[in-house]
């Protein structure tokens, strides 16, 4: 995001994991999201604070264990490492084929915790008859933010938001590091940190890494809640912290619900207090071929 007198580009990965996306950051406490279709309900809240445990529990817990893998053993982490980028992938490929309404509201607040300005779309994301993907808003006001400007390629950045960042593809590109077992409500999850081996210089337009910690489901070897920000940045391009939420979908997909950013962006000359939201409702299946990995 950029100041209003300069021309202001979001990332579509700063949209969603806010992208999306990705942890202790700004005031969401609880929220709960039950799932579609029969997939089990979540209620997910923010990770405690301090935890911390030295076993890492193996993948194959409560299967046939493979004979050269050990509990604990760096080739567990590997493996999981493994099966949930490669999930990312599949999911990656099998969100295009879903249509989805999407809602995004951005504020900018003022001193006293109230919304200063807004902007606001709502549009649903579906098909053509001759099956090219489509956005058709339904609902977009003037914005009347104070200090930021959307621009058009940012429209087009809140229709195309890609929140699945690490994927087999990407992978490489990042150093992910295991920290922990932890419990998200009724999931277990394995948590990671996530950063890219190397930053480039904010481009317009150049390429946009995550930067922060992703959740993973024991069962599902899945990303459940990814926490952090998009980098690069430069000195008139900043991006807010944001944690993305996802649900259970038709009992078989992780897809985003909710992302939520409450942030400040410091400018050289200017603090600007943002606060984010972006909902993904009423998904219904297209059409797909996509395998998922056990």
């Amino acid at each position: 995001m950029t100041l209003h007198h300069v021309r202001r580009t979001l990332s579509k990965q700063c949209m969603v994991f806010l992208v999306i996306a990705l942890f202790g950051w700004g005031s969401l406490g609880i929220v709960t999201a039950p799932a579609q279709s029969g997939g089990r309900p979540r209620t997910v809240t923010q990770p405690p604070t301090g935890s911390a445990e030295q076993e890492f529990p193996s993948p194959n817990a409560g299967r046939s264990t493979p004979p050269n893998v050990r509990r604990g053993s760096p080739l567990d982490i590997a493996q999981v490492i493994e099966r949930f980028t490669e999930n990312e992938s599949l999911l990656l490929r099998e969100f295009a084929n879903y249509i989805y309404r999407q809602e995004v509201r951005m504020q900018t607040i003022g001193f006293d915790d109230r919304p200063t300005g807004e902007f606001y779309r709502l549009s649903e994301v579906s098909f053509t008859e001759s099956g090219q993907r489509r956005e058709e808003v339904k609902r977009f006001p003037p914005s009347t933010l104070q200090g930021l400007q959307i621009t058009p390629a940012d429209l087009e950045d809140f229709g195309t938001t890609k929140p699945f960042a690490i994927t087999r593809e990407n992978a490489p590109l990042y150093n992910i590091e295991y920290v922990t077992r932890e419990r998200l409500d009724e999931l277990d999850t394995y948590v990671f940190d996530v950063r890219p081996k190397r930053v480039p210089k904010f481009e317009q337009g150049g390429k946009r890494f995550f930067a922060g910690r992703v959740w993973v489901d024991t069962q599902d070897l899945m990303v459940v809640k990814t926490a952090g920000r998009t980098l690069p940045e430069d000195r008139n391009n900043k991006f807010p912290r944001f944690e993305s939420y996802r649900e259970n979908i038709d009992g078989r997909f992780w897809f985003p619900t909710y992302v939520y950013a409450d942030d400040t962006l410091e400018f050289p000359n200017q603090s600007i207090r943002i606060r984010l939201e972006i909902r993904y409702t009423n998904y219904r299946r297209f059409q797909t071929d996509v395998k998922v990995l056990d």
